[in-house]
């Protein structure tokens, strides 16, 4: 089979389409035929050797395809050969064929194609299960969403909405924020030109933020924290501007505030069948017509690095996807 393939740790740049053994479907796995794999910014701090996951090399990055499966092993009951299904697999996705645990591989309702599929379980998974489960965000709440136009960004400022709570969308540029708004923001701050602290201010009427759902990190993480509401929920999500913050703790004792970290898929694993009940929730949503998936590009397989650049220089709007071509 085809797949992009890391050889050492290092730039994204030398990823290399090469051939590599099938896997195969041990017990409790299932063999997919991949149609379309999600790009993921983890993807990119695994290559490089940056993430706190660090596969033996060789190895083939991407963590969440959609397609067709071809084969399951001993034990499997959920799904079987011919089902179409979309799966978390941590590895492995940026190739014509991928294993995944059969715990983490979920039928598709039929309402919603391969290439939708393949970006939907991180970004909505990480998002519904940080603003349900984590923050328990109730209806009539303000919630801040930084890096409101990436992958989990987007999703985290559509399911707000859905959930009832007024949201407030904070990006680097204009069009960033138009897309939010077309996704359920009521209003927006371009913290490339306006200021961060006095437009949450001016938004809340000094009453400050519910929830924060932050995949950015860096300075901005710190302003949010200071600005949180009595009894506020910060969400630590990623550190897509690369610097982990150093979050002043005695703003939370004075908030009465709770920090708290969503890791979707170790909490996948540590609790497959809660996460199954949320995923069937998420594709209820998308089967009502209440989800609308952003893609932002599409790539095939052999151009993955550029997809991976786009998501990594954070100029992705919504998810960014590769295509397999048989």
């Amino acid at each position: 089979m085809k797949a992009m393939v890391c050889n050492e740790f290092g730039p994204i740049e030398t990823l290399a389409l090469s051939d590599m053994p099938l896997p195969e479907a041990g017990p409790g796995s299932v063999l997919i035929d991949v149609a379309a794999a999600g790009v993921n910014f983890p993807d990119g701090l695994m290559v490089q050797g940056k993430y706190q996951v660090k596969p033996p090399r060789p190895f083939v990055p991407g963590s969440e395809v959609a397609g067709i499966v071809r084969a399951v092993g001993a034990g499997v009951d959920n799904v079987r050969p011919g089902d179409r299904v979309a799966a978390f697999c941590g590895i492995g996705a940026y190739a014509e064929v991928v294993c995944a645990p059969a715990t983490q591989v979920y039928l598709l309702p039929e309402a919603i194609d391969f290439t939708a599929a393949a970006g939907f379980l991180i970004t909505y998974g990480t998002s519904y299960h940080a603003l349900k489960d984590r923050a328990r965000l109730k209806p009539g709440e303000t919630l801040l969403v930084l890096g409101a136009a990436g992958g989990v960004g987007l999703t985290a400022v559509e399911l707000g909405a859905l959930m009832g709570a007024r949201v407030i969308a904070a990006a680097s540029s204009a069009d960033k924020l138009a897309l939010a708004k077309q996704y359920g923001a009521e209003a927006t701050i371009d913290y490339s030109n306006e200021d961060l602290r006095e437009r949450i201010k001016a938004l809340t009427e000094n009453r400050g933020i519910d929830v924060v759902y932050d995949p950015v990190g860096g300075e901005r993480a710190e302003v949010a924290l200071k600005n949180l509401a009595w009894g506020g929920r910060q969400l630590v999500v990623g550190f897509a501007a690369g610097d982990i913050p150093k979050l002043p703790a005695n703003w939370l004792l004075l908030k009465s505030a709770d920090l708290l970290g969503v890791l979707w898929g170790a909490s996948l694993k540590a609790d497959p069948a809660h996460h199954a009940r949320n995923i069937d929730a998420l594709f209820g949503f998308y089967a009502a017509g209440k989800l609308r998936p952003h893609i932002g590009d599409t790539f095939p397989l052999a151009r993955a690095v550029a997809g991976l650049q786009r998501v990594m220089q954070r100029q992705a709007r919504g998810k960014v996807i590769l295509t397999i071509d048989r």
